[in-house]
């Protein structure tokens, strides 16, 4: 896992990361692949401040609802089309077992190529590409991704079903813990 560092990077920078290597990407200076199996993903920059990740995305795939574990993010689309459902509501604090969040609803944003989100360390979002063509884009974390959250909506509530310790994004999504 990566240390804590004494700040993270601002939005702003997570966004210049993300188009910096996008662009390196239109140029042809990273290799991309694709895999109708699972998502291809390969790190491009890690240290203290800042954890970068290029992702292709064929038809169908994309992640879970999920959040980065208190890390900020930003992510740009190089090419294709991503979809990014959103959790919409507000936070209630809560240290008991049901883990939920106050209701609110889920809601869709079409992530067009050289469009870039970024979102802080408790954003919820499912990625995903329903285009035929494939999608690739650049994520950054800061602090370094360690730990991700994954979510289920129920009768209006973000409830946390599971939580993982991982540095890799596109970790499979552990199987729901008990109550």
């Amino acid at each position: 896992m990566h240390p804590t560092p004494a700040h993270s990077l601002t939005l702003e920078e997570l966004a210049d990361w993300t188009r910096r290597v996008a662009d390196q990407v239109q140029r042809g200076e990273h290799e991309i692949r694709a895999d109708a199996d699972e998502r291809w993903h390969i790190r491009v920059h890690c240290d203290d401040m800042v954890d970068v990740w290029l992702i292709s995305w064929t038809a169908d795939q994309g992640t879970e609802l999920h959040d980065h574990g208190g890390s900020a993010g930003a992510f740009t689309v190089v090419q294709g089309r991503l979809t990014e459902t959103a959790w919409a509501g507000g936070v209630a604090p809560s240290t008991d077992r049901a883990r939920s969040r106050r209701t609110g609803h889920l809601t869709d944003l079409v992530r067009e190529a050289g469009e870039t989100s970024v979102f802080g360390g408790h954003y919820v979002h499912d990625v995903r590409n329903v285009e035929d063509a494939v999608a690739v884009s650049v994520h950054a974390y800061s602090p370094p991704l360690s730990r991700m959250h994954f979510y289920d909506v129920e009768a209006g509530r973000l409830v946390r079903r599971a939580s993982a310790w991982t540095d890799d994004p596109e970790a499979p999504a552990p199987a729901r813990e008990a109550s």
